[in-house]
C-alpha cells in the first residue's frame, strides 16, 4: 500500500545526513505543538528550528501512508535535518480515513476528502501567523511529502483560498500559499490514477466513490485541475517502475505545468518502484534540498 515509500525516503534521508555537505547549525526541537483543529479534534506538529537570529525559510513536511497510515513522526529526521540547514522545519499530524481493513474492497471511510488538505492548509496558516515567535519569513515557505503527502503537498502550492480547499482549521486571516512544493511520487490526476493505480480501492475509499459516481470529487482533489501560471516552482521525483501511482502521473503534471509557463523540474529514477533505494535515495535527498536551497534561500 501507500506505506513503503515513506520508510525509503527517509532512509535516504539518513545516508544523507552523514554527508560532510554543509557547516550544519545548532537546532532546538519542539514536540506535540497544537496548530489547529479538524473535525473537532486537535491537531498537532513537531517543530525544529536553528538557534541564532533569523527570519529563516521554513519548510511544511506532510506524510504519506494512503491517506489513511503513516505518522508525521516519521519526518522527525528530516525536520532536524532542515533546521541544521538554515530551516525552521514542521511535520505535521492530519485527518486521517479509518475503515474496516478486512473489507477494503467494499467498505467505506471517513473522514474523505478534502479534510486532509484542510488540515495541511492550516498547517501552513499556523507557520505564517506564528512567523515571529519562531523567526520564520513569511514570503519563503516550502512544502513536500511522499505519496499522499506529496499529493497534499502539490494541493498545497497548487491551489487558492478560492477553491474551496482551506477549511476552518485556525488562523484564517492568514494566507496557505507556499513558494516552492518538492512531490515525491504523489499522484496528480485522481481519475486517471485510479484507472492504472494498483491500489485503486484506496483511491475509492478517499473519493468517497469511484470515478463514475463522484467524478466532481476526482476533479477537485486532482492538483492538475489548479495548475496556472502563477504556481509556485515545483519539483517532482518520480521512479517509472511504480505501480501505485504510475510515472504517467508526473508526466500528467509536467506537461500541464509547462504548457501554462509555470515552472515543473521532473527527476526520473530508473527502475525505481514507489520508493526509492541505494543511490536513487541519495540522489533525490539531495535534489530536495538543492531545490529548497535555490527557491527559498536569498
Amino acid at each position: 500500500m501507500f506505506r513503503t515509500p515513506f520508510r525509503s525516503l527517509v532512509a535516504g534521508l539518513l545516508t544523507l545526513c552523514l554527508l560532510p555537505a554543509i557547516t550544519l547549525a545548532e537546532i532546538t526541537v519542539e514536540e506535540n505543538i497544537i496548530y489547529g483543529t479538524g473535525g473537532g479534534q486537535e491537531l498537532m506538529l513537531d517543530l525544529a528550528r536553528p538557534d541564532g537570529e533569523g527570519p529563516f525559510p521554513a519548510i511544511v513536511f506532510i506524510h504519506g501512508g494512503g491517506w489513511h497510515g503513516g505518522s508525521r513522526k516519521g519526518y522527525i529526521p528530516a525536520i532536524k535535518e532542515a533546521a541544521r540547514r538554515g530551516y525552521v522545519a514542521v511535520t505535521i499530524t492530519y485527518r486521517l480515513m479509518t475503515f474496516d481493513q478486512t473489507k477494503k474492497e467494499t467498505t467505506t471511510a471517513a473522514p474523505i476528502f478534502p479534510a486532509q488538505i484542510e488540515d495541511a492548509k492550516a498547517a501552513v496558516r499556523w507557520v505564517r501567523a506564528k512567523a515571529e515567535k519562531y523567526q520564520v519569513d513569511p514570503d519563503r515557505i516550502g512544502v513536500t511529502g511522499g505519496s499522499a503527502g506529496g499529493h497534499l503537498s502539490l494541493l498545497v502550492g497548487l491551489s487558492d483560498d478560492k477553491d474551496g480547499l482551506e477549511g476552518s482549521g485556525g488562523n484564517p486571516q492568514q494566507s496557505s500559499r507556499v513558494q516552492a512544493v518538492v512531490n515525491v511520487y504523489g499522484p496528480t490526476e485522481m481519475a486517471r490514477c485510479y484507472e492504472t493505480s494498483s491500489v485503486d480501492w484506496i483511491f475509492r475509499l478517499f473519493m468517497g466513490g469511484t470515478p463514475e459516481e463522484v467524478s466532481e470529487t476526482y476533479t477537485k482533489a486532482s492538483p492538475i485541475t489548479y495548475v496556472s501560471s502563477d504556481d509556485p516552482p515545483v519539483l517532482t521525483l518520480q521512479g517509472d517502475s511504480d505501480l501505485l501511482v504510475p510515472v504517467e502521473q508526473a508526466r500528467l503534471l509536467d506537461e500541464k505545468m509547462k504548457a501554462v509557463g509555470a515552472t515543473h523540474e521532473l527527476i526520473v529514477f530508473e527502475g525505481q518502484g514507489h520508493g526509492f533505494q541505494g543511490e536513487a535515495g541519495v540522489k533525490a535527498i539531495t535534489a530536495m534540498w538543492d531545490f529548497f536551497e535555490k527557491h527559498l534561500k536569498p
